[in-house]
C-alpha cells in the first residue's frame, strides 16, 4: 500500500523539521518527506490544518499482562494507546507473575506481535519477583529483548542491590528506572503530606521520601558510572538535584506525567479515588517545577504511567483504594490544553518529550520521520474541541480525574507501519 499524507504541518524534532509538506509512505516506511509529493496508485491522506508527528512513544504503561487481565490486556492496552496517538508503549513488569526471566519476556513479545495493534517494548525486573534482594536475570533477558530494567511500583531499598544493578547493565548500556520514595518514610500514607492531608485527616506521603531515594540514586549511578531513569518524578528538589547532577555529568535521566505537570493535591476528593497515585499529586510549586524542568531539559520525556484497575477496587474507600488511572487516551488532550494553548510549553518542546527523546533514551527505532523508518505517524489536530467520558475509552480501566474533563486537541489519526489503526478516534481493526 502506498499513501501520501498532503499538506500537513509536518513537526519532527528528531530532524529539526517544522513545516507544511507531504509524506510519502511505501511499504511500511517511510519513502520521502518534502513539497507536492506524487506516486501512482497512492492514497492521499489530507492533512491540511493539521499537525502530522511521529507516533507518540510512552515508555511507562501497565498492560497487566501476565495474571491480571481482568483489569488490562495487550488487546485492550494497544487499543487505547492507538486511540491517543502512541505507536510505540512499553509495559512494566510488576504482573504476576513478575517479568524476571527471558523466557516471560519472550513469551510476552509473542504475544504482543500476535494481539497488539501497536509497538509492545518489554521492560524486565531489575530484581527476583521484585523483592529487591537478588538481582534478576538481566543479561538473559536483555538477549531476550528487553528494553529497559526497573521493580517499578517498588523501592529497590537495598543500595547495594541496586549498585550491583548498576555495575552490571553497564556493560549492556541499558537503563534502570527507578521508582524513587523511600518506603520507611511513606508507610501508610495515601497522598501528598501538606496542608491539604492534614485538612482532610489522611497520612501523607512526604516529598522529602522522593527527595532522598534519587539523591542516593544519582549518586550511586555516578559511582558507577551507570545510566539511571528516575520515573514519574514530581518534587521540585528532585528536579533540581536531576538539574545539577546532569551539569557534573552523571548519567540520569527522568521522566513526568501529565497529571503530575496539571494537577495538585487540591484536587484530591476522599470520595473519589481517581486522584490517588504513586507518587502522590503535589503542590503547585512542584507542578510549576515539572514544566520548567521539561522546558531546560532537566526532564527527558513525557509519560503516562497508564494504570487501569478493575471497577471495584477503585470504588472503594479512598486510602483502600490501589493506586493508579488509565491515561493513554487522555494525555495528548490534557498536555496540549494545559501546556501548549497556555503557552507554558512550546509544541514542539511537548512533541520531543514524546517521540524523539524517549526513541533515543531506550534506543527505539520510532520517534522520527526520517526516511527509511518505521512509517509510524500520528496526525493532530490542535484545536478539536471533546469531552472525556469513560463509556468511550478503549481501555477496560473508567476511573480517571479527567473524566468529563472538556479538552481541546487530539489525535485523529495513528499510522503503525503504515497501516491506519485509528481514525476519528475509532480504532480500524
Amino acid at each position: 500500500m502506498v499513501r501520501i499524507i498532503k499538506n500537513g504541518r509536518v513537526l519532527d524534532p528528531a530532524n529539526r523539521l517544522d513545516k507544511v509538506c507531504d509524506i510519502l509512505i511505501e511499504d511500511g516506511k517511510i519513502a520521502k518527506v518534502g513539497a507536492d509529493l506524487s506516486a501512482a496508485g497512492a492514497e492521499i491522506i489530507d492533512a491540511a490544518g493539521k499537525v502530522v508527528t511521529p507516533g507518540l512513544i510512552d515508555m511507562h504503561v501497565h498492560l497487566r499482562e501476565p495474571g491480571q487481565e481482568a483489569k488490562e490486556d495487550f488487546v485492550s492496552g494497544s487499543r487505547a494507546a492507538a486511540a491517543g496517538g502512541y505507536t510505540t508503549i512499553a509495559t512494566m513488569p510488576n504482573t504476576k507473575p513478575v517479568v524476571d526471566n527471558a523466557a516471560l519476556v519472550r513469551s510476552l513479545q509473542k504475544r504482543a506481535a500476535e494481539e497488539s495493534l501497536v509497538h509492545i517494548a518489554i521492560i524486565g525486573a531489575l530484581t527476583k519477583g521484585q523483592r529487591g534482594e537478588e538481582l534478576a536475570e538481566l543479561g538473559d533477558m536483555t538477549e531476550a529483548g528487553a528494553v529497559a530494567f526497573s521493580d517499578d511500583g517498588h523501592y529497590v531499598q537495598r543500595a547495594q542491590v541496586l549498585l550491583n544493578g548498576l555495575d552490571y547493565l553497564r556493560a549492556f548500556d541499558k537503563v534502570i528506572i527507578n521508582h524513587d520514595e523511600d518506603t520507611t518514610l511513606i508507610e501508610e500514607g495515601c497522598m501528598n503530606e501538606g496542608h491539604r492531608s492534614a485538612m482532610l485527616g489522611v497520612k501523607g506521603r512526604p516529598t522529602v521520601a522522593e527527595d532522598i531515594a534519587v539523591d542516593r540514586d544519582i549518586l550511586l549511578a555516578e559511582y558507577a558510572d551507570a545510566r539511571v531513569h528516575v520515573a514519574h518524578i514530581s518534587s521540585a528538589r528532585a528536579v533540581d538535584m536531576v538539574r545539577q547532577a546532569k551539569k557534573r555529568g552523571v548519567k540520569v535521566t527522568a521522566e513526568v506525567t501529565p497529571h503530575h505537570l496539571t494537577l495538585t493535591d487540591d484536587c484530591v476528593d476522599l470520595t473519589d479515588s481517581a486522584t490517588k497515585v504513586n507518587p502522590p499529586l503535589r503542590r503547585q510549586a512542584d507542578v510549576d517545577a515539572m514544566v520548567e524542568g521539561l522546558k531546560d531539559g532537566t526532564i527527558d520525556a513525557i509519560v503516562t504511567d497508564h494504570s487501569p484497575h478493575a471497577e471495584e477496587e477503585k470504588d472503594r474507600e479512598y486510602c483502600l483504594a490501589p493506586s493508579g488511572f488509565p491515561g493513554l487516551e487522555t494525555a495528548l488532550g490534557v498536555l496540549l490544553t494545559e501546556l501548549y494553548h497556555t503557552g507554558k510549553l512550546g509544541l514542539n518542546t511537548l512533541i520531543s518529550k514524546m517521540t524523539a527523546e524517549p526513541a533515543k533514551l531506550f534506543a527505539l527505532s520510532g520517534g522520527t520521520l526520517s526516511v527509511g523508518s518505521p512509517a509510524d505517524i500520528a496526525i493532530l489536530d490542535l484545536d478539536r474541541e471533546w469531552t472525556v467520558e469513560a463509556e468511550n475509552f478503549y481501555t477496560r480501566g473508567t476511573h480517571s480525574p479527567f473524566v468529563g474533563r472538556r479538552l481541546k486537541g487530539r489525535a485523529v489519526m495513528t499510522m503503525v507501519d503504515g497501516q491506519v489503526v485509528m481514525r476519528d478516534g475509532k480504532i480500524i481493526e
